[in-house]
């Protein structure tokens, strides 16, 4: 599968009281991740939101593996976890530097109007879309 590595640099007001990562900014962290992504495929969010849909999250889950600090080298490795034409799920890890896993997670998104949130297909809406995020799950890891 197609995974998408971007560095991300850890800056100061993101940690807390322990010296670490505050762990609502990895959910940031995946989303800077996905749009990642979905540049990767050849498409942007914002041409997309103009053709009157947003793609709100669902479900997101994480799990904390080792804790990230302020100075350290960090990367987010983002792919498609799961796509059945109207959900997609991504899959994330967020590692350290060296390599060692930091963070796992997913978030699992649907493609709706934006007047009144009714999913819409993205298969059927957006084909492109529909056979790059298919594509991108055959790719090589």
């Amino acid at each position: 599968m197609k995974v998408v590595e971007t560095p991300i640099q850890v800056r100061y007001q993101e940690t807390d009281m322990m010296g670490v990562v505050y762990h609502a900014n990895y959910l940031v962290w995946f989303e800077i991740g996905r749009t990642a992504f979905i540049e990767e495929l050849g498409f942007k969010y914002s041409e997309i939101e103009k053709q009157g849909v947003v793609s709100p999250v669902i479900d997101a889950n994480i799990s904390f593996k080792h804790p990230v600090r302020y100075g350290d080298e960090a990367v987010v490795k983002t792919w498609v976890d799961e796509y059945d034409g109207l959900r997609v799920t991504y899959g994330y890890e967020v590692v350290h530097g060296d390599g060692r896993l930091a963070v796992s997670g997913q978030t699992k998104h649907v493609i709706v109007k934006k007047e009144n949130f009714r999913p819409v297909s993205i298969r059927r809406s957006f084909p492109e879309w529909h056979q790059a995020y298919l594509a991108a799950m055959e790719g090589e890891r």
